[in-house]
């Protein structure tokens, strides 16, 4: 039986009340005692989405991003060069049209195109992880190609001086320094995730913005509905942040740290500190 606004009433204000006699505060705390549960539930479910695909939209962007900045050794033969050429254009591809359409689409071709095309039903998680990690991967692909493009070449040049082979040197001397580089942007892929997965509401995942849509549509409390849901996105992409600035701050170490020497004779390290915050002062 569905339930009219008049029907719906508030108790611990004073005496009973309808939604249409309760001021904007009382509608916000009407709907978390309510629907708080389902809240939190919506918002665990955008979290954990975001979190893993996040994950594998890494893993995705790494392992394009390697092989799009990868060249072609002079000793390689023809075919190689071949086969390099086409999985580059093909990655490049793949990166270009996710890159160039709303993941709302993305998530509508995959979902129901999987089922009609090639008779895949998928469910709404492993549909839900497909969708935002194949997206995340095609922007974190640009990504790891500009980390990686930004190390000096003469580090690469260094390693392969030495014997180091490609893969070598890709995983113990560029992928390092790069990683630094785009770690700001793979804190900011997941504060996009938080927010995007609300896409996945087209194909009946039930996050927060799912919920907040069928909140919303139960009480006719569109305004006061989205406040307490954009308040709780808020709380989680800002506690998102402050977390990965604290892992940043961590990877770039102390700001003072020992002058080293390449006489040996002199014996200035442990004496003379360098202060990073103090403009470069001895």
């Amino acid at each position: 039986m569905k339930l009219s606004q008049s029907s719906l009433l508030l108790s611990d204000f004073g005496g009973e009340m309808t939604i249409a006699e309760m001021n904007f505060f009382q509608r916000m705390i009407y709907i978390l005692q309510q629907y708080g549960g389902s809240l939190v539930k919506g918002a665990a479910t955008t979290m954990a989405i975001a979190i893993i695909c996040t994950l594998l939209g890494c893993v995705i962007g790494f392992a394009v991003g390697l092989v799009q900045t990868t060249e072609p050794h002079k000793k390689d033969g023809l075919l190689k060069r071949g086969i390099l050429r086409v999985v580059k254009f093909i990655l490049t591809a793949y990166v270009e049209v996710f890159r160039g359409t709303p993941m709302m689409l993305q998530a509508a071709f995959i979902y129901y195109g999987m089922s009609q095309l090639f008779g895949i039903n998928l469910g709404m998680w492993s549909a839900a992880i497909i969708i935002v990690s194949v997206n995340t991967g095609a922007y974190m692909a640009e990504t790891v190609r500009g980390g990686i493009l930004s190390v000096d070449p003469g580090q690469r040049e260094g390693a392969r001086a030495i014997g180091m082979s490609h893969f070598q040197t890709m995983l113990l001397v560029i992928l390092p320094q790069a990683l630094r580089n785009i770690m700001p942007q793979i804190g900011n892929n997941l504060i996009i995730n938080i927010k995007d997965t609300c896409v996945l509401s087209i194909i009946g995942t039930v996050e927060l913005f799912f919920t907040f849509k069928s909140i919303s549509g139960a009480l006719y409390t569109y305004f006061e509905a989205a406040t307490v849901t954009m308040i709780i996105y808020f709380v989680l992409t800002f506690a998102c942040s402050r977390i990965l600035r604290y892992v940043e701050s961590r990877m770039d170490g102390p700001s003072n740290f020992d002058l080293a020497t390449t006489d040996t004779l002199a014996f200035t390290s442990g004496l003379t500190k360098y202060n990073a915050k103090k403009g470069g002062t001895f």
